[in-house]
């Protein structure tokens, strides 16, 4: 009789302790859709394949079957309420991610959580994988994005123009109104000493050089800029970010603070640049690449 009720005893634990880890188990379609937004950490890509649409894209989001992307970093917080466009719609089963993106198609994706708010998607049928930070909207790390992305952002307006200028002495960069960052190998960029108020259009770009982006050891939300002028001047900056319209160039050796804002916002939708009233084209089809910088220290202590 002891060993019956011992049986019994064993075999309603096994159940009830079966039920507990049932409960416990998360399934895919819980751990995609349980953040509002993916941010594409693109820089630590790995594997020689390309899905375009999360090439293009600096946030994913995957709610109710319905797939957005901001393929933009100004506007972000705002278009699509934070989630940005609608890019397509997904499906989770058999533990694969399946996306159809509207231009792109559909790809398959084994899906590996690495932390409570990281994952990583491993394409199925091509050789690459993405690292994806969840985030809700309201905890989104707007800095992150920002400063890790920077010559994204800087690109994202046709051109940059002077709207102050506080302190310093005088020098030579005080003549140059405008100054514009082009997706031509992510390292040009031109400069204008055009009147204030010239219509983007028409502006005439009068030098050109190559630029180059330096983390500060340190910082986060700082970086190094300087302009290399083809014809030998080099320009040297602290570069920080006021908010998603505008920068400040604090110019190190005149100590001067150039406040920049961003004119001609250049949209992208979908994969594609697309001309609206307040957005122009200037690069259809933009893809991310992994940016490597160096690390320099901090020169000056403002």
């Amino acid at each position: 009789m002891k060993t019956l009720k011992l049986l019994f005893l064993t075999l309603i634990t096994g159940i009830l302790l079966s039920s507990c880890v049932d409960r416990n188990v998360i399934s895919l379609e819980e751990v995609v859709s349980g953040y509002d937004l993916w941010y594409v950490d693109y820089h630590r890509t790995s594997g020689n394949g390309d899905v375009p649409f999360l090439s293009k894209a600096f946030t994913v989001s995957f709610l109710n079957g319905r797939m957005y992307a901001n393929n933009n970093i100004v506007d972000i917080g705002r278009t699509g309420n934070g989630l940005g466009i609608l890019v397509g719609e997904y499906d989770t089963y058999n533990g694969v991610l399946e996306t159809f993106h509207d231009l792109d198609g559909s790809y398959r994706f084994d899906v590996v959580q690495l932390s409570g708010n990281e994952i990583r998607i491993d394409d199925i049928d091509q050789n690459v994988s993405y690292y994806l930070i969840g985030y809700q909207r309201n905890n989104f790390d707007y800095d992150k994005l920002f400063y890790e992305n920077i010559e994204y952002f800087l690109q994202e307006y046709i051109a940059w123009e002077r709207t102050g200028i506080e302190n310093g002495t005088a020098n030579p960069f005080d003549e140059e109104r405008y100054l514009q960052f082009t997706p031509e190998n992510d390292v040009t960029f031109y400069s204008s000493r055009d009147p204030f108020g010239t219509n983007i259009d028409f502006i005439n770009w009068n030098f050109v050089g190559s630029y180059t982006v330096y983390d500060v050891n340190g910082y986060s939300d700082l970086k190094i800029l300087t302009l290399n002028y083809d014809g030998g001047d080099i320009e040297e900056f602290e570069l920080s970010v006021i908010n998603d319209q505008r920068i400040a160039l604090y110019h190190i050796s005149s100590q001067t603070t150039y406040v920049y804002s961003g004119r001609g916002f250049v949209q992208y939708l979908k994969g594609k640049s697309v001309k609206d009233a307040k957005s122009a084209v200037r690069n259809n089809g933009r893809k991310r690449t992994k940016i490597v910088r160096k690390k320099v220290d901090r020169k000056v202590l403002k």
